[in-house]
């Protein structure tokens, strides 16, 4: 596929091959209201097929350094509370799989709180944030999950 792609295909006067994909539209625009969509309900993991979150962080070898600057941060911090999880429903706290994200309720309001020292640098939360408020960044040095041992 390969040779036909960089080598037949611009030879026939084609500068992308026809079964390519094109989405023009962005993933966060595509989401929509928590109302509107049905609950789906997971098993729970069981340990032997399927794990739980923090598992798969622990297993991933993810490291970051103690002193490291924070490489997600939120433009507004009161759009998730008053915005994603009114409407949607708390996408942060679903859509990563690491669970970075999570809502908490402190001194009776719910309250954003993020995990950066379980990201696994899928960028998930960049793509599909409904608002694009969060901002994903490299992190210092060589931390972040271990993909080579893995």
């Amino acid at each position: 596929m390969t040779g036909v792609e960089q080598w037949l295909l611009p030879k026939v006067g084609l500068s992308s091959p026809p079964w390519t994909l094109h989405n023009t539209t962005p993933d966060h625009v595509k989401l929509r209201p928590a109302a509107e969509m049905p609950r789906i309900e997971y098993p729970k993991p069981d340990g032997r097929i399927s794990f739980d979150r923090l598992y798969s962080v622990f297993i991933s070898n993810t490291n970051h350094e103690e002193q490291q600057p924070a490489h997600l941060t939120l433009k507004d911090a009161s759009v998730p509370v008053a915005i994603n999880l009114a409407k949607c429903g708390g996408t942060e706290s679903r859509y990563c799989p690491a669970g970075v994200y999570e809502f908490v309720n402190q001194d009776g309001a719910d309250q954003l709180v993020i995990n950066a020292q379980n990201c696994v640098h899928c960028k998930t939360c960049d793509i599909k944030d409904p608002t694009q408020n969060i901002v994903w960044v490299t992190p210092e040095g060589g931390g972040g999950p271990n993909y080579v041992g893995m």
